[in-house]
């Protein structure tokens, strides 16, 4: 006999839907599935009414968690991420007051997307990316500055994306691209 969590007749909850929804976006974003087929699947979850419908929908998606958000925060002072270290795939960087420098150019980066949200009160902010990596900041507010980034002429494909997204309050981003 099956219990309620695994029938599959069971009626589906938002709560569920919502999981679902947010587990096909993170196999969209991680280029496990195209943009159509997401667009199926999308609609087959958000128009199913029972646990076995979206069931259909998620088959084949790898299975997991999603990761962790890794936190760095200070209320004072500087944030410093250089060298060989490992970039969760979703980092927050927060700080009241002081600078942030992240440099990802000799970065360990194992995820083809990382999402960096900044929550920033006053001061500089200064990302070096690799050059082969892609920038958006589209997701970031800024109140008194605007974001200093000027993308690469010629990119190489196959490179991460980096999403920046957050609020930066009284200071200026800059966004720069590795020279190697």
């Amino acid at each position: 006999m099956t219990s309620p969590q695994e029938d599959p007749s069971v009626a589906l909850s938002e709560e569920d839907r919502e999981t679902a929804v947010q587990r096909l976006q993170a196999a969209y974003a991680e280029g496990h599935i195209p943009h159509e087929e997401m667009d199926e699947r999308l609609d087959q979850v958000l128009t199913a009414r029972t646990r076995g419908d979206v069931a259909s929908a998620m088959a084949s998606l790898p299975e997991g968690t999603p990761d962790p958000t890794s936190t760095i925060a200070a209320a004072g002072g500087r944030i410093r991420r250089r060298g060989a270290w490992r970039v969760p795939r979703h980092l927050k960087v927060a700080s009241a007051f002081g600078r942030v420098h992240l440099n990802l150019s000799r970065a360990v980066i194992e995820h083809p997307v990382v999402d960096i949200e900044l929550a920033l009160g006053t001061g500089r902010a200064k990302i070096t990316v690799p050059r082969g990596a892609s920038v958006d900041v589209e997701g970031l507010s800024t109140g008194w500055k605007d974001v200093r980034y000027q993308p690469r002429r010629r990119s190489r494909p196959g490179g991460p994306k980096i999403r920046i997204s957050g609020s930066m309050g009284f200071g200026r981003l800059k966004i720069r691209h590795a020279r190697r």
